[in-house]
């Protein structure tokens, strides 16, 4: 199908069928989306958590509003961003780029030392926003890459983040949590939005043109 019918196809799914697994090349098509999805200055300032374990699941279901989906579907995806940006982290990144290119750019290099002269001089919090609007770039291509393989999808920002840091390890990694993304199959049965007209603004009060 093509996008727009995709994402006409697509939406929050409130009850998935706990008896439907997604098959791994389509969630490793979905990961590969995100990881190809475009980034600030190419940092790629965040990961994905994969998490299938059913004990890890309930855990997190119950920081998490109790929301059906963690548990009913068969993978939850965890998007975490950097906690900062620093030195390490900056040269890591330009260093691995040069390595695959296989050359040194001399504008290229100016722009790494411009980017180490600002963002690890800024508070942390500062960069953790930084990197989560990032983060949130991958997470949309997610929930399209989901569509496109016919898989459903829940968006969802409703959990405790501390919490969830600690559950799954995350702050000695020097991530922070960011957005959850569970995959599964719809169950229409008992799912009061599967049969609801999806709801737009109209173009005209979405879009503005600059002549």
């Amino acid at each position: 199908m093509d996008v727009i019918k995709m994402l006409e196809w697509r939406y929050a799914t409130k009850k998935m069928d706990p008896s439907k697994v997604v098959a791994q090349d389509k969630v490793d098509r979905i990961i590969e989306a995100a990881r190809l999805a475009p980034t600030s200055s190419g940092l790629q300032p965040f990961e994905i958590v994969v998490v299938t374990n059913p004990e890890v699941r309930a855990q997190i279901q119950t920081i998490a509003w109790n929301q059906a989906q963690i548990t009913e579907g068969s993978h939850l995806l965890v998007f975490a961003a950097w906690d900062n940006y620093t030195t390490e982290r900056i040269n890591h990144m330009f260093d691995y780029t040069n390595e695959v290119r296989g050359f040194r750019n001399e504008g290229w290099e100016n722009y790494r030392n411009m980017l180490l002269n600002m963002y690890p001089q800024r508070d942390a919090e500062t960069n953790y926003q930084h990197a989560a609007r990032q983060a949130y770039i991958g997470f949309g291509a997610a929930m399209i890459a989901a569509a496109a393989e016919g898989v459903d999808s829940t968006p969802m920002e409703g959990f405790d983040p501390d919490k969830l840091d600690a559950i799954l390890g995350l702050r000695a990694r020097g991530l922070r949590s960011v957005t959850l993304l569970p995959l599964g199959y719809r169950q229409e049965e008992g799912d009061w939005l599967a049969k609801l007209q999806k709801v737009r603004r109209p173009l005209d009060q979405f879009v503005t043109e600059v002549k």
